[in-house]
């Protein structure tokens, strides 16, 4: 019977293998509105006019206001709005997001929706009809040519469809941005009860949103964004917009009487930007960012790849370096690279997942091999708590609320005067695989909050990593009763702390 089932597979599994994508030379180049009049522009300009030449901040730590701003926003565009995303999930905020961005588009919005082709399986058509809107177009970064066997397409075209568009922005109208470490799905935006990823987004106003609008136009018009209309095997009938148009307002209407929407609603984040009461803080920006053929060249071939250029504005570093990397697997130039800093009288504190709160082991076991090389080092190492002990009516303002919290952010700062926030892991899939992009900002007010942050809340979410006097890692959780030290993986079992050790073995740390 299995092996009748297999023959029967086959046919499938070959169809799959041959697959290949449509061509593309078709799809139509757009670029950036400049000189937008809009509500958001007026506002911004005003804003502008007592810091010229500068762009004004908004630090995004807690989920909800993240998401708010986005929708908010989306609800304010008047003449175009960019997003461009590694996961659009189809959950709750996914299909939220997705209908007041279609509200924009019915009432004249240019929306250009650019996701990367990771999480879209089973959304063909959906998404054909969206880019099918006079006003909407969706296109897919990097596809995969079957659009059905995508797991055998990762084993036939590997080293293509690995490599992924990990860039994450909304822009609106030209003068205000998003941008930071959140996809669009429940867990990154406080909306998922079991499960939640703390991270920061920045929103900014100003020059700074051009910088971000050329990164997506960059993308938005390469040969691996296809428009979704190409890529759906089915021919999309006249009705399926107004279908999604219901579906969609039917989840919203749904939604209307819950904590998380009644919470939304009270968000005062756009209205405040318009009103010019929001508080931002102004500064320099520069964008960072992988260019898109970081995916059709070789690996080794740097020339596209902005790791150089931001570790070089690190490298001006005199003081202190403060990192915040989920996925942290330095490899022995990162450990060099950071010991160097450190010889040089450059204070280094790391905060990233610990086993038990990191959600892709294998990349644990990548990183677990550098610590005793960053601890001799005199790199500061902190592994972040899987479940907080922070109070309840403190949970909004920081990553750390959820019992089932695990550290997402990717945020640098430099001496307490500037400030990196965006999708760059620290590991060799952002370095070399996939394509990222981030700003670094001046601003002594927002850098030194990230420095006092380390300074008073680190030791309550984090374990502090040392060396104990065999040369052995030990974990060290300070509470108000005094200090506990683990010897082993802190709330790990032995099957786990084993299954990371096998990990150790294989000789994947490229591809982590």
């Amino acid at each position: 019977m299995r092996f009748l089932r297999f023959l029967l597979l086959c046919p499938a599994l070959l169809l799959a293998a041959c697959a290949t994508l449509p061509d593309n030379e078709a799809r139509v180049a757009s670029r950036q509105m400049t000189d937008i009049d809009s509500t958001l522009s007026e506002a911004v300009a005003t804003s502008i006019a007592g810091h010229p030449g500068l762009s004004g901040f908004h630090l995004l730590a807690n989920g909800l206001d993240a998401f708010a701003a986005r929708v908010l926003l989306a609800d304010k565009a008047e003449r175009t709005i960019d997003a461009q995303y590694y996961l659009f999930h189809d959950d709750l905020t996914g299909n939220l997001l997705l209908q007041h961005l279609l509200a924009a588009a019915d009432r004249g919005v240019r929306v250009r929706l650019l996701i990367d082709d990771m999480d879209t399986a089973g959304r063909d058509l959906d998404f054909a009809a969206l880019d099918a809107h006079p006003h909407f177009e969706l296109r897919l970064f990097n596809p995969y040519a079957s659009r059905s066997s995508r797991m055998l397409e990762m084993l036939t075209r590997f080293g293509s469809v690995t490599r992924r568009m990990h860039n994450k922005s909304f822009t609106v109208d030209g003068v205000v941005t998003v941008v930071g470490g959140r996809n669009i799905g429940d867990e990154y935006f406080s909306a998922d009860p079991t499960v939640e990823f703390g991270d920061l987004d920045v929103l900014g106003a100003g020059p700074v949103a051009s910088d971000v609008s050329a990164v997506f136009d960059a993308y938005w018009n390469h040969s691996l964004a296809y428009p979704a209309s190409t890529l759906s095997r089915e021919d999309v009938m006249p009705d399926r917009i107004d279908a999604l148009r219901v579906q969609l307002r039917s989840i919203a209407g749904q939604s209307q009487g819950s904590a998380y929407a009644e919470r939304l609603r009270a968000s005062p984040l756009v209205e405040q930007l318009t009103h010019q009461q929001l508080s931002l803080h102004w500064g320099r920006a520069k964008v960072f960012a992988d260019r898109p053929d970081k995916l059709l060249t070789s690996p080794d071939d740097r020339s596209t790849h902005m790791g150089p250029r931001l570790q070089a504005d690190v490298h001006d570093a005199t003081s202190e370096v403060l990192i915040f990397s989920p996925y942290f697997v330095p490899g022995d130039t990162g450990v060099d690279w950071l010991a160097a800093l450190v010889e040089r009288g450059v204070r280094v504190r790391i905060l990233t997942n610990s086993l038990a709160s990191n959600d892709v082991g294998v990349v644990h076991a990548g990183y677990s091999r550098y610590r005793k090389d960053l601890l001799r080092a005199g790199v500061g190492l902190y592994e972040a708590k899987a479940r907080s002990a922070k109070p309840e009516e403190d949970q909004d303002q920081h990553w750390s609320g959820s019992s089932r919290a695990s550290l997402h952010a990717k945020t640098f700062a430099f001496d307490r005067q500037r400030l990196f926030v965006g999708s760059l892991n620290l590991d060799p899939r952002s370095a070399v695989l996939n394509t990222e992009m981030g700003i670094v900002f001046d601003n002594a007010q927002l850098a030194g909050m990230v420095g006092d942050w380390f300074d008073t809340r680190l030791r309550d979410v984090a374990y502090e990593l040392r060396l104990d006097e065999r040369g052995d890692i030990e974990w060290v959780e300070h509470s108000a009763d005094g200090d506990r030290i683990h010897q082993t993986e802190p709330n790990t079992g032995f099957l786990k702390r084993m299954s990371v050790w096998i990990a150790r073995l294989l000789p994947i740390e490229g591809q982590l």
